[in-house]
């Protein structure tokens, strides 16, 4: 280990309890991370080793060596000292050597302004390689523990996210991260996480138009609602309303939804004063919303978000006929009954 590695790893060890924001030199070791231990004339103790539940690296013939949350150098350190302490060698003729050869999944924790806030899993492995041997090479890029990984298994951001000031907490420290060139193509850093990383993006309070389109950070699209028993249309299916209908492309509005449903168009006079109807449920507060317009406004006149909202997953779009129509459908009735009851009328009367 060179010396300005020693400083380096004191001024992080300075810098931990005081909550200071961290800058890692190598990615730290998580639980089910494989290493490639190797020992010159030490064969016995080389091969492949996986981190267990506890955090821990099992060589043989060394008690289990805690190596969670450091680096691999610092790993070389401890298993250094293991060896030279319980007699394997003489401190001067060990060398040890270890790399990482595969990256496990790990669990962290996404918070704030997310589509699915909780504990997400990224990094998970296929059938294939939680069984296979992993290749004996060092250097294994964990391009699925990134940050963005993390944000897009949450759900994505919401509209109102600020994807400038995304705070990272490892082990007490905070560092705030820029993720804003993911969707202008300005260069950025994702960070790798480990297992425990916590992740909280705020929130900004305003609408921003760049994230509601898809990206790495945002959702591919939605799936919605639509109902359109309307008339000509009788019902969803002569409505033409199926799957391909419902399901939009993340940024889409309640005008498109309108128009994918078959509630616009037709007859100018009877059709152009429809009204539709878009529900939106809260999904952290269960509180349920309702905004209705009409279908030609809806179409002509929109000047902003208020009334002409972005959809977002499991929003309910209904269709109601105009004023001519349900006056048609009126007399349709009365006619219904009317008719009948003349025509009985004239037979049963002397």
């Amino acid at each position: 280990m060179s010396s300005l590695a020693r400083v380096c790893a004191g001024v992080l060890a300075l810098l931990a309890p005081l909550g200071l924001p961290f800058t890692a030199f190598a990615l730290p070791l998580s639980s089910g991370d494989r290493v490639k231990v190797t020992i010159p004339e030490g064969e016995e103790f080389s091969g492949i080793f996986e981190v267990n539940l506890s955090g821990e690296l099992e060589l043989p013939y060394v008690r289990g060596l805690q190596v969670t949350g450091l680096e691999p150098h610092q790993v070389e350190q401890r298993i250094h000292q293991a060896l030279v302490g319980q007699g394997y060698f003489q401190p001067s003729f060990l060398k040890v050597s270890v790399n990482v050869v595969q990256w496990a999944p790990v669990e962290v924790f996404v918070s704030g302004s997310t589509f699915q806030p909780g504990r997400v899993l990224i990094n998970e492995w296929s059938d294939a390689e939680q069984t296979q041997t992993p290749v004996q090479q060092s250097g294994q890029a964990p391009f699925n523990r990134l940050l963005s990984s993390a944000i897009r298994q949450a759900g994505g951001v919401t509209p109102t996210a600020d994807v400038t000031e995304i705070a990272l907490i490892r082990a007490g420290r905070r560092q705030t991260v820029d993720l804003s060139g993911i969707l202008t193509g300005q260069p950025f850093k994702d960070i790798p996480l480990i297992a425990g990383d916590q992740v909280v993006v705020p929130d900004s309070g305003s609408i921003n138009p760049l994230l509601v389109r898809p990206s790495q950070i945002t959702p591919v699209g939605v799936k919605i609602f639509i109902s359109n028993l309307t008339v000509p249309a009788a019902g969803n299916a002569v409505a033409g309303i199926g799957r391909d209908a419902t399901s939009f492309p993340y940024g889409s509005r309640f005008s498109q939804a309108v128009v994918s449903g078959n509630c616009a168009g037709g007859a100018l006079w009877t059709n152009a004063r429809r009204k539709a109807v878009l529900v939106r449920t809260n999904a952290e507060t269960g509180e349920t919303k309702v905004l209705e317009r009409p279908v030609e406004d809806l179409l002509r006149r929109s000047t902003d978000n208020d009334n002409n909202p972005y959809l977002m997953a499991n929003d309910a779009v209904a269709c109601y006929d105009s004023g001519v129509t349900n006056f048609r459908d009126v007399l349709g009735v009365i006619r219904d009954f009317v008719v009948p009851g003349a025509l009985l009328y004239d037979v049963i009367s002397p």
